[in-house]
């Protein structure tokens, strides 16, 4: 296993300069790599309630874990500002995460006061939410009010005892169906399910989750167990290509590949031949979309970073709370996008063991980001 270099206490990272000629947004802003700025994932609790094994295991994050304090959480407010500037930059999708982002104390109100933003064409943000669903059930009638359009849901297993493996607190699959089924009467949809595969562990539940959700109104998608972090032990050796999930899957109920929904989206479609809906590969190991990433990500405590599994992010909370103005704030965040370069996916497949290792211990955690 590589190096554990967890945080346990608040690392602020660098600071954004801001440029000494302040420029109005367009709307149109692409890196280095001509890659548009089109997403903002918004990381509200660093908490969650479960101990995924591939996320938060208990051998890390146990009972004497240093959660962030309350004092350094972006305030509501303050992640509707920096929201609000994303948005002018052109993004048009907002997923707030966490942690189980359903912890964050009335998150309801957060939702409503990002619903009121438009895009730089003026319609409604596409504005979602992951969840374990373990609160959904009890808060789905309360989130469609405040705004939220839809939810993922994370799901690893059907198998109960498969399931309370992966997640580790006892926490069963009939209340995590229970909740998907009250937010799609509550209109949350269309519902993504994410089923994380990590060989060895749970891969025997690739078609049995297949069977159950074909035909039902829900979207259900694998993904490839990711290097994200360094507490979660990864190793390439538990990672079940998609093409060996599509495999398995259209032996048994045939597949056939279409078209994204829109480029930079994440996973590639599969539908079934005989029309009884479609799922999605997530293969960021194996065949790398680094190339059409379009995603910024805020953390908790509001640093901004540009890659999933970056080593450092740039801290907008010290802008915020010096008093910068939105057009400082604004012209940071441009020149901040226009100079990433980021591709973590694509070099690891070239890069040595020992460089991959290296980078590894440094990646920031799952829990800390958000998927």
């Amino acid at each position: 296993m590589a190096e554990k270099i967890i945080m346990m206490t608040e690392q602020r990272g660098d600071t954004p300069v801001i440029p000494t000629t302040l420029e109005a947004p367009t709307g149109l802003l692409s890196d280095r790599l001509a890659r548009p700025l089109h997403d903002l994932r918004i990381s509200v609790t660093d908490r969650c309630n479960f101990r995924c094994v591939y996320c938060m295991p208990k051998a890390v994050f146990d009972n004497n874990y240093q959660y962030l304090p309350h004092t350094s959480l972006l305030s509501f407010e303050e992640i509707t500002r920096i929201a609000r500037l994303f948005v002018a930059h052109g993004v048009e999708k907002l997923r707030l995460t966490g942690g189980e982002p359903l912890l964050r104390k009335n998150v309801e109100r957060l939702i409503g006061m990002l619903a009121e933003l438009k895009t730089v064409s003026g319609k409604p943000l596409d504005l979602t939410l992951t969840t374990n669903a373990s609160l959904l059930a009890r808060k789905a009638q309360s989130l469609k009010d405040a705004g939220l359009q839809r939810v993922t849901v994370s799901l690893d297993a059907l198998d109960n005892d498969t399931f309370r493996r992966m997640n580790d607190v006892d926490f069963s699959v009939d209340d995590v169906l229970k909740g998907i089924d009250v937010a799609h009467q509550v209109g949350l949809g269309p519902i993504k399910i994410n089923m994380v595969v990590k060989g060895g562990m749970n891969d025997q539940e690739i078609v049995p989750m297949a069977r159950h959700f074909r035909g039902s109104p829900y979207i259900l998608r694998f993904i490839e167990y990711m290097d994200v972090g360094a507490s979660n032990g990864w190793k390439m050796d538990e990672v079940v290509p998609s093409a060996e999930v599509v495999r398995r899957i259209s032996a048994a109920m045939p597949l056939e590949p279409i078209a994204a929904n829109y480029t930079g989206e994440t996973a590639s479609r599969w539908r079934y031949t005989d029309g009884g809906g479609e799922i999605g590969v997530i293969s960021s190991v194996s065949q790398a979309f680094c190339a059409d990433c379009s995603r910024a990500r805020l953390s908790t405590e509001g640093k901004l970073y540009t890659c999933l599994f970056a080593t450092s992010g740039h801290d907008l909370r010290a802008l915020l709370r010096e008093g910068r103005s939105d057009a400082e704030i604004s012209t940071a965040l441009a020149h901040l996008w226009r100079a990433r370069g980021d591709r973590y996916s694509e070099l690891r497949t070239s890069q040595t063991e020992e460089l991959k290792r290296e980078r590894s211990a440094n990646k920031v955690e799952m829990s800390y980001i958000g998927g």
